[in-house]
């Protein structure tokens, strides 16, 4: 959690090279982000993963959230076919349904920005002692999740953040703290996004095609493959969902969500 951690790798591009817009180019691009991803995250990923076993051995959930994009990311990690059934994704509806304020504040587009959501949302998730979080933001700068990693920490849980370093450096904190996602973890993984997150340089300015939702996603299942190898070399039987759309689906995705009663919420 030392502030140093928020300083990006001096290897990270902060511009693409010139090239014509196209699915090629994207591709190109891509090959090299998930390359670098592939090189650079993958002892984090082992730390990272050693606090998500720990967590679910301890009986713990995962609690992974994300706004905007990031969102997706979220819905990699719990929730989904070939995930780890002990996971819970928080969400900016939570305040709605569990806390009964109002609806207009999920077509707020500026919420995220709130420092004081992060509490809202902690208060409204079923939360135990022995969960542990992945908070997904691709500035990392937003109130929400920032406040929201600095109270997980606060009431001791282990902390995994994704994040672009590279964006994060060049832009200002929007918490009162002036600390950024980063800055709270106990593992950090890059996502290797540059900063503005799109890739393909238009010729009048801007660029368009984002990096930060395919490399952070791949680096989610990373994560669910290293918690289910640590669970099978332990000699458990990892607690992973089927698809709901295969025979026998609900059935074993039921006997095994029992475990973790009230504890995990299931919807879109």
């Amino acid at each position: 959690m030392d502030d140093d951690i928020a300083k990006p790798p001096d290897a990270h591009p902060t511009t693409s090279p010139a090239g014509p817009v196209s699915a090629q180019a994207y591709l190109t691009e891509m090959r090299d982000a998930i390359q670098r991803v592939t090189e650079q995250e993958m002892e984090n990923v082992a730390r990272a993963a050693d606090l998500l076993a720990e967590s679910i051995q301890r009986g713990g959930v995962i609690q992974a959230f994300g706004t905007g994009h990031s969102q997706a990311v979220a819905m990699e990690i719990a929730g989904r076919a070939g995930g780890l059934i002990p996971s819970n994704r928080i969400a900016l509806r939570d305040l709605v349904v569990q806390n009964g304020e109002s609806p207009g504040i999920l077509a707020d587009p500026h919420a995220e920005r709130d420092p004081d959501i992060g509490r809202r949302l902690y208060e409204a998730t079923p939360v135990d002692p022995a969960d542990a979080f992945v908070i997904v933001s691709n500035s990392g700068i937003n109130g929400s999740v920032v406040g929201l990693a600095s109270l997980a920490k606060e009431r001791g849980h282990a902390l995994v953040t994704i994040t672009s370093l590279a964006h994060s450096a060049r832009v200002e904190s929007r918490h009162p703290s002036g600390r950024k996602l980063s800055n709270f973890a106990d593992v950090v993984l890059d996502n290797g996004g540059p900063f503005g997150d799109a890739v393909l340089p238009l010729p009048g300015g801007g660029a368009v095609c984002a990096v930060s939702t395919i490399t952070s996603a791949l680096l989610a299942q990373f994560l669910t493959a290293e918690v289910v190898r640590r669970l099978l070399a332990a000699g458990e039987d990892p607690p992973v969902y089927l698809s709901a759309n295969v025979p026998g689906g609900d059935t074993h995705n039921e006997a095994l969500l029992k475990r973790y009663q009230g504890r995990i919420r299931r919807g879109g």
